[in-house]
Parts: structure tokens; sequence; C-alpha cells
């Protein structure tokens, strides 16, 4: 069986911007380092924080509810996390996995790190998880031929149905 291959050339320009490319280099203000520092509230996309870790908005998501997992500390790589910050960070991963499950009742959630430029992070330089709620049908012609992604609501309302929940 051949492998199908479908282009995500819409996220091209998030993945090439100034702003992505800065902050993959140790010299730019890294976008994740200035999230940790911010109020948590709608503005911002903080959902929740820890004195090691927190949990915000994507800005750029891939559907309704996709959240990212950070350590507040600038490392790369789970390796680089001291054993509290990794377990303050899985139990985040954890605990907004559960908040998707209650908030939205998906059929299913995908959990996972992008580690490093080749496994397709687009900020490889400050260690992130992604969580997401997914659906059967979420993919669609629109997200598979038509090269575009539909969300059916903001990223204001997606925050309000969370932050309750985390």
């Amino acid at each position: 069986m051949p492998l199908e291959r479908f282009s995500a050339a819409w996220r091209e320009g998030y993945v090439s911007s100034v702003s992505a490319s800065s902050n993959a280099q140790d010299d730019g203000e890294c976008v994740f380092c200035v999230l940790a520092q911010e109020p948590i509230n709608e503005d911002t996309g903080v959902l929740w924080r820890s004195d090691l870790s927190f949990v915000t908005l994507n800005a750029f998501p891939y559907g309704s509810g996709h959240l990212l997992v950070l350590p507040r500390r600038h490392v790369a790589g789970i390796g680089d996390l001291g054993d509290d910050e990794y377990r303050d960070f899985s139990e985040a991963i954890r605990s907004t996995a559960v908040a998707l499950e209650r908030a939205y009742g998906p059929d299913g959630l995908n959990v996972g790190m992008n580690l490093g430029r080749a496994a397709g992070a687009g900020i490889p330089k400050h260690l992130h998880g992604h969580v997401l709620p997914r659906w059967i049908g979420d993919t669609n012609f629109m997200t598979s031929i038509g090269e575009t992604r539909v969300l059916p609501e903001s990223l204001q309302s997606t925050w309000q149905k969370l932050h309750a929940f985390l």
C-alpha cells in the first residue's frame, strides 16, 4: 500500500516566520519564556501555572482545545528537566488531558511532543507538549484536501471552557 501524502503548506508561514525562527535560537527572546511570566487570563491565553510548569492555548491550533504544556524554565529536552520539574510537567500534561475530556467530551486525545526541529518542533529550544481533543471524522475535506483548518470557536471561547477545569 503506497504512503499517501498531504500538504500542510498553510503551516509554513508560522514555522518559517521571523518570530518562530528567532525563538528557535538561543539569542532571541523566547515567546514561551515571556508567556511563563504573563498573568492567567483570556488576553494572554495562559490557563494555569505552577512554580515549575504552565498551560497555555496554542496560538496556532490544529483544532479546538489545542493546548500547550510547558516547563517554566527554558530547556530544550526532557532530559534537561530536573526530577521535580519532570514530575510537575508530567502532572500538568495529565491534568490538561483530564480538563480537555471534561470540557469537550472528545472521542480521543492526542498527547505528544516534537523534540527538535527535525521532529517538527516550531520552537525547538523550549520544551513543550501538545494536548488536544480529537473526534471521529474531525479530519475532513477542508483539512485533507483544502489545506485549511476550520476552527468552530475562538481562542477566547476555548480559554473560557477550560479555565474552570484547570
